[in-house]
């Protein structure tokens, strides 16, 4: 059923800039009456889910606004409770020139202040992230990474955040932004759609398992019931 979950969320998200799948690690669950390893008292079980940072496709879009991650690495953003980091670069410039997220959330630059653009003006995004109109520069993207992605969790279907104290943000390293361009998510529709059969077959075979267990254990009682009677 958890597979279920992870991998029909894979699915819905399959179109979503910037998402990142959710996959399955297995570890053995050996039962409590289990002697000498017998490989029938054990079953796969997800030990613990995590998160696939891949890179997505890129395409292009032509928009200006748009803007890829090549390598590893997030946008930071700010949250309404705080830094949020994405891999979904579809930004676009409030009523007041910030630029914000789809969400309206705040891009923040290298000095963790937002970024603030002159309307009308072209915009030019070079790949170290530093943001130009009419040769001025205005500010440069925050882009940053983790030493260890195992105190990230997600919010929302392209956020992460910081829930591991001990995780701290630098900047990134060879990371690389293309303007115009967005990175797709990391999940294939006709895999996940693969998997997703699969363990549904899975499941539909350990309920027939179940079913056969139970009805064997019934049958036993009865005829230690007629036994004594």
């Amino acid at each position: 059923m958890e597979s279920l979950d992870l991998l029909a969320n894979n699915v819905a998200n399959a179109s979503t800039g910037g998402y990142k799948a959710d996959r399955e690690f297995y570890s053995l669950y050996v039962a409590p009456e289990a002697q000498d390893n017998n490989p029938l008292s054990t079953m796969p079980v997800i030990e613990k889910p995590w998160i696939d940072l891949s890179q997505g496709m890129v395409h292009s879009t032509g928009n200006p606004l748009d803007l890829a991650l090549s390598g590893k690495g997030f946008f930071a953003i700010q949250g309404p409770g705080g830094p949020l980091y994405t891999r979904n670069g579809n930004f676009r410039a409030a009523p007041d020139g910030k630029l914000v997220t789809s969400d309206g959330y705040a891009v923040r630059s290298s000095k963790s202040a937002p970024i603030i653009l002159q309307p009308g003006r072209p915009i030019d995004i070079s790949s170290d992230g530093s943001v130009r109109q009419d040769g001025t520069l205005i500010g440069q993207l925050e882009i940053v990474d983790f030493t260890s992605t195992a105190g990230l969790s997600k919010q929302g279907s392209n956020y992460f955040r910081v829930s591991d104290p001990a995780v701290r943000p630098a900047p990134a390293s060879g990371t690389a932004i293309e303007q115009g361009k967005l990175e797709a998510s990391n999940t294939g529709t006709a895999d996940a759609a693969v998997r997703l059969i699969s363990v549904m077959r899975q499941f539909e075979m350990l309920q027939k398992a179940v079913s056969l267990g139970a009805e064997m254990n019934r049958r036993a009682v009865e005829e230690v019931a007629k036994v004594g009677s």
